[in-house]
């Protein structure tokens, strides 16, 4: 068994699913960074990390890129840049990445948390989804989903989770298996 006081998550403490890996890292004794700004609406205030303005900007990154790359247009709003740019520190900061979300038929993942899932691809960094409308995880092989032949183990001390805000009950489930078959 691995010891959770060498673990450190690192998200943004956003209701949903993010918030669900904070009540359980918190539940398993991990240290935790949830990465914030000002404006931001936080479920989650234990480790919680304001970015400055000059902290946002070293991690911009270009609309029309994230857009084309995803099939997709986003929003222009300040807000939303700002939550892709902590995204960023996120997955920055994780070496290894974990979402709760649903993959699209493109391979994207659904909404701004695709962002994360795209950015960790880049990145090179081991990926795992849990698609809620596929109820199973996934995990990135190089160019492709494949699907997990059994639930992943968090094998990294420094690992990321984001995702959706509308977790639904097979997510939260994943979660707390996902931090059972890793630290109980």
């Amino acid at each position: 068994m691995s010891n959770p006081k060498e673990f450190i998550l690192y998200s943004g403490g956003a209701p949903g699913t993010e918030s669900e890996f904070g009540v359980n890292a918190e539940k398993y004794g991990l240290q935790e960074v949830n990465y914030s700004f000002e404006g931001h609406q936080n479920a989650r205030k234990r480790g919680l990390r304001v970015l400055t303005e000059k902290e946002l900007e070293s991690k911009d990154v270009s609309l029309t890129y994230v857009s084309k790359l995803m099939n997709r247009t986003f929003t222009r709003a300040p807000i939303f840049r700002k939550v892709l740019q902590s995204i960023c520190w996120q997955v920055n900061s994780g070496h290894e990445i974990y979402i709760i979300g649903n993959i699209l038929d493109d391979g994207t993942v659904k909404g701004g948390t695709g962002w994360g899932a795209e950015f960790a691809k880049i990145c090179n960094k081991p990926l795992y989804v849990f698609s809620q409308d596929k109820d199973a995880w996934f995990f990135w092989d190089k160019e492709k989903w494949a699907e997990c032949a059994e639930s992943p183990k968090i094998t990294h001390r420094h690992f990321t989770a984001t995702g959706t805000r509308f977790l639904e009950e097979n997510g939260k489930k994943a979660i707390e298996q996902l931090f059972a078959a890793t630290f109980g």
